[in-house]
């Protein structure tokens, strides 16, 4: 039996899975720059975050109330890309490897809290932690899936430790006067929308629950509404972590620094090595792995739809594909050894995305007049003008996003990111030119998930 014809994934198991996709590196790294901009508000910041996020990623919401989409995520992006804009997508697939540093830098910072006579070889220990992940990737690893089952009650199992010996320890009254640890909106409404722009990376993620679409039961309804209450209860986690990692420690200790500095100062040894270990290093090893794993199929797709040159497609005799492989390892490793930012990554891979977004939303504008049908047997019920009011508000919320982050990354990395976008659209404009992408095949591959889109019900 088929795994769509077999047992159905509701409401409960999305949510779950869902949680354990948006808790991860993002909360445990940028936390302390989030501080860094708005001080206490930071509690706002992330709670508002997770809604302004999902406001910036409206397609991924309202899509699968609409639609039945089999692929998921690139099922949607097929339906509203243009030729162009989908070689823009596959080649920035390739640079997402720059996150995978953020994972090595923080995962290298958490091993020095362990053995911190290796902190004069911080660089050289994000390398070999790189290495590993993409040495881990040639055959896989039984533990890695285990590892990905198991992390979100490990990470919530030290979340809850967290919060637990942390609340106490905040002065309520003086958090939201500022008095003891940090000044409430600090640097005004410029500074707290400047945190929930680099705080975005931690506030995204909560839509994963539309890749699985064919194993879910009654999708058009239950895949939103895990969406939206994923975020809910990602918005009340995320709250109660900042209450505690900027109201224990002056904003000194705190800003710009990863959240075990918190954890440090309110745990007893062997629950702060659990924290460290089962949250931190545990969230982080395992989004790495994930990311690093799961992209060997859509890196092939794209080299085989001929967005990357023939030799990307070379395999091992086992069907490891090394070149591509070993192109997104030094892609990765870049960041690591010309010493950029945690803040500057990640701001390198959200601009891009959220620009992606806005077009995104943008596209979504008229999908009820070109898609009637299904408008009508919508899950979610709302006016045609109330819908395409989100979909304004989606393209104000990502664009906003990308110009926070544009305007508070020095002058070179905003040319590093311009630079980079603008290869992206040259490399996608020249590999069409050549001949190498298909229009026709894009159009009929298009064409195959409008037709699929509206027959499955």
């Amino acid at each position: 039996m088929s795994e769509e014809k077999g047992k159905k994934v509701g409401l409960v198991n999305l949510i779950g899975m869902g949680l354990g996709g948006a808790i991860g590196t993002g909360i445990f790294v940028m936390l302390g720059y989030g501080i860094a901009f708005t001080g206490n508000s930071i509690v706002p910041v992330v709670m508002i975050g997770c809604f302004y996020m999902l406001l910036a990623y409206w397609y991924q919401l309202c899509m699968p109330s609409i639609f039945v989409l089999k692929g998921g995520d690139y099922s949607m992006k097929q339906l509203l890309f243009t030729p162009l804009l989908t070689g823009v997508s596959a080649w920035f697939l390739v640079f997402t490897s720059m996150a995978l540093s953020n994972y090595a830098l923080v995962l290298s910072d958490y091993v020095i809290m362990l053995a911190p006579g290796l902190a004069a070889a911080r660089t050289i220990l994000a390398v070999v932690i790189m290495t590993l992940f993409f040495v881990s990737s040639i055959k896989g690893s039984r533990f890695m899936v285990l590892l990905e089952n198991y992390v979100t009650w490990l990470l919530l199992a030290a979340i809850a430790i967290f919060v637990f010996f942390g609340v106490p320890r905040v002065n309520a009254g003086a958090f939201f006067s500022g008095g003891e640890t940090g000044k409430f909106f600090l640097n005004g409404l410029s500074g707290f929308f400047s945190a929930i722009a680099i705080m975005g990376f931690a506030c995204q993620g909560t839509t994963g629950a539309i890749n699985f679409s064919p194993v879910t039961d009654n999708p058009k309804r239950t895949i939103p509404s895990a969406i939206i209450w994923t975020n809910v209860f990602l918005a009340i986690i995320y709250g109660l972590m900042a209450y505690v990692g900027a109201g224990v420690l002056p904003m000194e200790q705190t800003a710009g620094a990863n959240i075990s500095v918190t954890a440090e100062a309110i745990l007893p040894h062997g629950l702060f090595l659990f924290f460290v270990i089962g949250g931190g290093i545990g969230a982080i090893a395992s989004s790495a792995l994930g990311m690093v794993g799961g992209m060997r199929y859509p890196l092939l797709s794209i080299a085989e739809d001929g967005w990357l040159p023939a030799v990307f497609k070379k395999k091992t005799e086992s069907g490891y594909p090394y070149v591509i492989y070993a192109v997104y390892y030094i892609i990765a490793v870049l960041p690591i050894v010309t010493g950029m930012g945690i803040d500057t990554i990640v701001s390198l891979m959200m601009v891009p995305t959220m620009l992606l977004n806005m077009y995104l939303n943008y596209a979504c504008i008229k999908l009820p007049e070109q898609f009637p049908e299904q408008w009508e047997k919508r899950s979610i019920r709302m006016s045609k003008m109330f819908y395409k009011i989100c979909c304004v508000l989606g393209i104000l919320a990502a664009g906003l996003v990308a110009g926070y982050l544009l305007k508070d990354m020095s002058l070179r990395d905003n040319i590093i990111t311009i630079v980079m976008v603008a290869f992206l659209f040259i490399m996608s404009w020249l590999r069409m030119k050549q001949g190498a992408v298909s229009q026709e095949m894009l159009k009929e591959r298009r064409d195959t998930v409008v037709q699929e889109a509206l027959a499955t019900e």
